[in-house]
């Protein structure tokens, strides 16, 4: 297991040096990539399997300081995100081959090669087995998506690209460093350590006050108001947006969310301090406002900008629901959310490729001409929306149940009738876009025009995966069961 760990998290960064080198070979370059993206997900998957239910394996990679190590470990979430990561890599690598190959994008190695170090991040964050660890990879994976950003280098890209290292960056140092020194001098320890590490060592204000450090320090999990950095990165090209909101790095945000809320506080020593019920209204309103806002945009990557905002503020509000059966429904809102989420995404950049339209107004009876990639994004809004048999339902289900049951009272109720109007909201601003595609425009004569195959296989699959994984959904709250162990 620790050398399959330390292949999976040495690949994308071998991967990275090895597309460099073989720049100006195409063919050779792009089938690298795919063979090195299949490489890390086979470790992580082959870990799943010899992963043992309850136990928790680590190793130290060097120590910094004493007592302050840069180590990695296993326990369930953190596999659940290298898996998501890992294997979607594979569909989102094959899709950006596609794209940038069909739109002619310039500077593709440097391109694929920040892709991989990404990955590679998002899995070390995966693996941190403490708070040193993870910010280490964070800010990587902040660092290697900044020339993603602002690959296109146009006026607009440039200006996106400041907006995302200025407020990723902003938010670390400003926030989240001093959350973590703050933990060090009070628990003595960075390590996650099941039940948390805080107990015990300070009172329900303090506790609030470091945990709103935590929050608005993961910038990536863009909680409003420090959301604006996702939408200006937008002019980013379709694969990027794909990575940002469903494989690295918005879920490396609400991932480490979680695992703080899990492994640093611990869900009874917030709840018993009533720590995190302010976060349950900020939460609420970030779900809300972000899917308001969401209704007004024309532009289709803007929307889907906002609507991701919006998904984000559901794992958030699972973790300030301070129960353990909240957790483990973050984390499957987390992975239901990766997979419905990439499939819109794709689909907009292949909406883009064939017809080069971005605006919905102009999409009109498009839906004739590109049946099978809105049928793929019908599936996939179908599945965020929730509506059954799509795993979205599932994961908002099981956070219905954890708020009725969290014992949170007001908070409790506002957290159902919220994921109850939001939905209505995903609807409105999801289900129109197909809508307006097959069934408006009915006098214009349309011809068949799909994206090129490696544009349309990988959404189509990852929309269909939204379906199958509700098969799965049962041994994936059997998987993620320990984080609603009692700690021993």
């Amino acid at each position: 297991m620790q050398t399959l760990s330390l292949l999976a998290l040495a690949l994308p960064f071998l991967g990275a040096a090895a597309i460099l080198l073989l720049g100006r070979l195409p063919n050779p370059r792009d089938i690298m990539m795919i063979a090195v993206s299949i490489g890390t997900a086979a470790c992580v998957i082959a870990l799943l399997f010899l992963y043992e239910d309850g136990k928790t394996h680590a190793w130290t990679l060097f120590a910094l300081l004493p007592n302050l190590d840069v180590a990695w470990h296993l326990e369930p979430l953190g596999l659940l995100f290298a898996a998501l990561a890992s294997a979607l890599w594979v569909i989102t690598g094959l899709y950006a081959i596609g794209y940038m190959r069909a739109n002619n994008e310039k500077k593709q190695p440097r391109f694929f090669a920040c892709f991989s170090i990404a990955i590679g991040s998002a899995i070390g964050v995966a693996f941190a087995a403490n708070l040193l660890t993870l910010f280490i990879f964070y800010e990587i994976l902040t660092l290697s998506t900044y020339p993603l950003v602002s690959h296109r280098e146009t006026k607009e890209a440039k200006r996106g690209g400041r907006y995302y290292l200025a407020y990723l960056l902003g938010t670390s140092f400003l926030f989240l460093l001093p959350a973590i020194i703050w933990t060090w001098r009070r628990a003595g320890t960075l390590d996650f350590v099941e039940g948390g590490i805080l107990p015990g060592s300070m009172g329900g204000m303090e506790a609030a006050l470091l945990l709103a450090l935590y929050v608005y320090g993961i910038g990536k999990a863009a909680l409003m108001p420090l959301h604006r950095w996702l939408p200006e990165a937008m002019v980013a090209p379709t694969p990027v947006s794909a990575l940002l909101h469903a494989v690295a790095v918005v879920k490396a945000g609400v991932f480490a969310v979680l695992k703080v809320g899990i492994y640093i506080f611990g869900a009874a020593f917030l709840s018993e301090k009533g720590a995190s019920e302010w976060l349950i209204w900020l939460a609420c309103f970030s779900i809300l406002a972000a899917s308001l806002i969401a209704l007004t945009k024309t532009n289709l990557k803007a929307r889907l900008a906002y609507s991701t905002v919006s998904q984000l503020a559901y794992v958030i509000l699972a973790m300030a629901l301070a129960t353990p059966a909240a957790m483990v429904a973050g984390a499957l809102h987390m992975a239901s959310h990766a997979l419905a989420k990439v499939s819109l995404f794709m689909c907009a950049g292949a909406i883009h490729t064939a017809s080069h339209k971005d605006e919905i107004p102009d999409m009109a009876g498009l839906g004739r001409a590109m049946p099978l990639t809105f049928s793929a994004f019908t599936l996939g809004a179908l599945s965020i929306i929730g509506l059954p048999p799509f795993i979205g339902m599932w994961s908002k289900w099981r956070l219905g149940e954890a708020a009725l049951s969290s014992g949170q009272s007001w908070g409790a109720w506002a957290a159902l009738a919220t994921l109850l109007l939001s939905s209505l909201l995903n609807l409105l601003y999801l289900l129109t876009i197909p809508a307006r595609a097959f069934l408006s425009g009915a006098e214009k004569r349309v011809a068949m025009r799909e994206a090129p195959f490696l544009c349309l296989l990988p959404p189509c699959l990852t929309a269909l995966a939204c379906f199958a994984m509700v098969f799965l959904i049962e041994p994936l709250g059997d998987f993620l069961a320990p984080l609603a162990r009692e700690p021993r």
